[in-house]
């Protein structure tokens, strides 16, 4: 396999640190009425977001995130009575949800600072790099239409260039401490994306 060059990163990595709580007297007292102390509250996955007592005995939490996300889309499409079942697609949002894992987690982002914003070399090899030209680019489209900003994706040999500027400072040191990742994860289109992409309302991608 190929090796990837890429400049040396400085990695920091904090100790994990215990919390400890103290709860006096007047914190133990019992909760007012209407209200529910967080002894007897447990919170779901983030992709289910129901609050469910934490007496049932069940499990709240999907085991996986991806699982978690199509579970909570299946559920919209069980109690949405206009779901045409006949165009939905799971496996094809299952497919987008690995190439999320792929560039979040395993894509290699060199980030250089340009003038009024940043440039990353956002690179991999197979899987990662087929996710990498089919996410990066479609994220570069949705940026350039967000708080003023210009991004343009070009291609690498091993890659994507992700450039995302603004002529604003101010929004010039927003952009380079989003940093890729937040670059990437910015906008509220994505869980409207994975919907539309699950209902088979998407075209196929060329």
């Amino acid at each position: 396999m190929r090796k990837i060059s890429i400049p040396r990163l400085w990695r920091t990595a904090a100790p994990a640190s215990l919390l400890v709580l103290a709860i006096g007297p007047a914190v133990a007292q019992q909760a007012p009425t209407g209200t529910t102390s967080m002894p007897d509250m447990t919170h779901s996955s983030m992709h289910g977001g129901t609050i469910m007592p934490a007496d049932t005995g069940m499990p709240t939490l999907p085991g996986q995130d991806a699982f978690g996300a199509i579970q909570e889309v299946v559920r919209i499409l069980e109690t949405d009575s206009a779901t045409d079942w006949s165009k939905v697609d799971l496996e094809r949002l299952r497919q987008h949800l690995v190439d999320m894992n792929e560039v979040t987690l395993k894509a290699v982002a060199v980030p250089k600072l340009v003038d009024g914003g940043l440039e990353v070399a956002v690179i991999g090899e197979g899987r990662t790099l087929l996710a990498i030209q089919r996410m990066v680019p479609d994220q570069a489209t949705q940026l350039n239409q967000m708080n003023g900003w210009s991004a343009k994706a070009e291609s690498l040999p091993n890659g994507v260039l992700l450039t995302v500027t603004s002529r604003d400072p101010k929004a010039a040191v927003n952009i380079r401490g989003l940093g890729f990742i937040g670059l990437l994860a910015s906008g509220a289109h994505h869980q409207a994306h994975h919907l539309a992409m699950a209902k088979g309302e998407l075209p196929m991608p060329q």
